[in-house]
C-alpha cells in the first residue's frame, strides 16, 4: 500500500526562536553579506589587483559555455581545449585543471551564462541560483527564520567564493523533500532537474520505491529523459560521447590519483586516502557505508517517524554516500539543518542539539581556515542528530495505509 505522508506542520509561533541561534545565525549572515562586495571593490575577489582573472571553479562553466557558442560543445569535455579558453579569459596561466564533468544538460545553463560578461555572469550565477535556495530554506523552516539561517549557513561563503552550484543542488533536493507530500508532480521535476549532478540522486529511487511515490518518481524519470534529449537535439551525438569518454579520466585523476588533493574532499573516501589508506581500503569503507545508509533509510521512510525527520535523513544520506564530495556541495547539510530547525522551532529543542549544531557548524568554518577535511564530522553530527530525534525507528509498526490514515 502506499505510503501515507503528510506535510510537515508550521511551526507558526509555538516556540521561540533561541537568542543564541538567533545571535550566531544574524553574525554569520553578516560576514557572508558584507564580505563579498567588499572583497570585489579591494579586488580579492574574480578579479585580483592586476586585473587579472582569479582561477576558480567558475571559469569551468563560463568556458564550456563559450565553447558551446562558439559551436563545438564537444570540446568542453576534452582538458587542454576547456583551459586554452579559460587562460585567455582569464590573462593568466594556472597551475592544474579546471576540468568540465557535468553531463550535457547542464550546458544550457553554461551556454546562457557565456552570454554574458565573465563578471556578471559570475555574480549573476551567484545571486540568481541563491533565489530558490533561499525560499527552499524559508518554506523548510516555516518561518521569516529561515532565511536568515540560510544566508547565515557557513558553506555559503564557499560556495559564493568560487561560483559554484551548491545552491542550485540544495535547492532542489530541499524542493522535492519539502513538496513531495504536497506537489509531488513538483518534487518530481525538482528531482528529474537534479540529474545535473547525479551522484545526489542516488538514494532517491530507493526511498521513493519503498515509500510507493510512484508519482515522484515516475516525474522524475521523465523529467530526466526530456532533458537528456533535449541535449542531444541541442548539442549533438558527439557531446555525450565526449562525456562519457572523458569521465574515466576524471575519476582516475580525483578518485585514484587524488590530483584536486585529499582534503578538499569531505567524504570518507577521501578521509581514508588522506590518512594514507589505499584506494581498496577506502572503496571498502565507503561501500560499507552506502549500503548501511542506504538500508536505514529504506527502514526509515517505511516507518511511522515523522515526515521531517525522514526528510533530513535522506538529505544527509546523500552526502554520506558519495566520494566525490567537495565543501561547496555540502551546502545540501542546510537541508536537513533546517528540517530539524523546523522541528525545534515547534516543540522546543532538546538540550544538545544546538550545541551539537554548533559544532558541526564550527567545523565547516574552520575548513576555510585551515583546509582540514573536517566537513565528514560535520554531516555525521547531523546524522546523529535526525536519528536521535527518530528514536528506535526501526522498532516501530509500519505506515499505516492511506485509508486508515484518512481516519485518524
Amino acid at each position: 500500500m502506499p505510503m501515507a505522508v503528510s506535510c510537515p506542520t508550521s511551526p507558526g509561533a509555538q516556540s521561540a526562536i533561541p537568542p543564541a541561534l538567533l545571535n550566531v545565525c544574524f553574525v554569520l549572515c553578516v560576514i557572508n553579506a558584507a564580505y563579498f562586495p567588499v572583497a570585489y571593490f579591494s579586488q580579492r575577489w574574480i578579479y585580483d589587483p592586476a586585473g587579472l582573472g582569479i582561477p576558480t571553479d567558475f571559469i569551468n562553466v563560463w568556458a564550456a559555455g563559450r565553447l558551446v557558442l562558439d559551436g563545438v560543445p564537444a570540446q568542453a569535455y576534452d582538458w587542454d581545449i576547456q583551459k586554452q579558453v579559460e587562460v585567455a579569459l582569464l590573462g593568466r596561466d594556472f597551475t592544474g585543471y579546471f576540468a568540465w564533468h557535468y553531463p550535457p544538460p547542464f550546458l544550457f545553463v553554461a551556454s546562457l551564462l557565456a552570454h554574458f560578461p565573465y563578471t556578471v555572469a559570475f555574480i549573476g550565477w551567484v545571486s540568481v541560483s541563491l533565489l530558490p535556495y533561499l525560499a527552499v530554506m524559508r518554506a523548510i523552516v516555516g518561518r521569516g527564520f529561515g532565511l536568515l539561517l540560510a544566508i547565515g549557513f557557513p558553506v555559503v561563503f564557499s560556495n559564493t567564493l568560487v561560483g559554484q552550484n551548491g545552491f542550485l543542488t540544495a535547492a532542489l533536493i530541499g524542493g522535492t523533500l519539502y513538496l513531495m507530500p504536497v506537489r509531488p508532480a513538483l518534487a518530481g521535476i525538482c528531482l528529474g532537474l537534479l540529474s545535473y549532478k547525479p551522484q545526489y540522486g542516488l538514494l532517491f529511487p530507493l526511498v521513493l520505491i519503498a515509500a510507493s511515490q510512484w508519482t515522484v518518481f515516475f516525474t522524475a524519470a521523465i523529467v530526466a529523459v526530456a532533458m537528456a534529449f533535449a541535449s542531444w537535439l541541442a548539442f549533438g551525438t558527439e557531446s555525450w560521447q565526449a562525456f562519457f569518454h572523458w569521465m574515466p579520466t576524471f575519476s582516475q585523476a580525483f578518485l585514484t590519483e587524488g590530483k584536486a588533493t585529499w582534503w578538499k574532499l569531505q567524504s570518507l573516501f577521501s578521509l581514508v586516502r588522506y590518512f594514507g589508506g589505499s584506494e581498496a581500503t577506502a572503496w571498502g569503507f565507503h561501500w560499507v557505508l552506502t549500503a548501511s545508509v542506504a538500508t536505514g533509510l529504506v527502514v526509515m521512510w517505511r516507518s511511522r517517524v515523522s515526515y521531517s525527520l525522514k526528510a533530513a535523513a535522506l538529505a544527509t544520506g546523500t552526502l554520506l554516500t558519495t566520494p566525490y564530495l567537495f565543501m561547496y556541495d555540502m551546502m545540501v547539510l542546510a537541508i536537513p539543518v533546517a528540517f530539524l530547525a523546523r522541528i525545534g522551532l515547534a516543540g522546543g529543542f532538546r538540550p544538545y542539539e544546538l550545541p551539537a549544531l554548533g559544532c558541526a557548524l564550527a567545523l565547516v568554518v574552520t575548513f576555510v581556515f585551515t583546509g582540514l577535511p573536517v566537513g565528514l564530522g560535520a554531516t555525521l553530527i547531523v546524522a546523529g542528530l535526525v536519528l536521535q530525534r527518530a528514536g528506535p525507528w526501526w522498532r516501530r509498526e509500519p505506515a499505516p495505509s492511506p485509508m486508515a490514515a484518512a481516519g485518524t
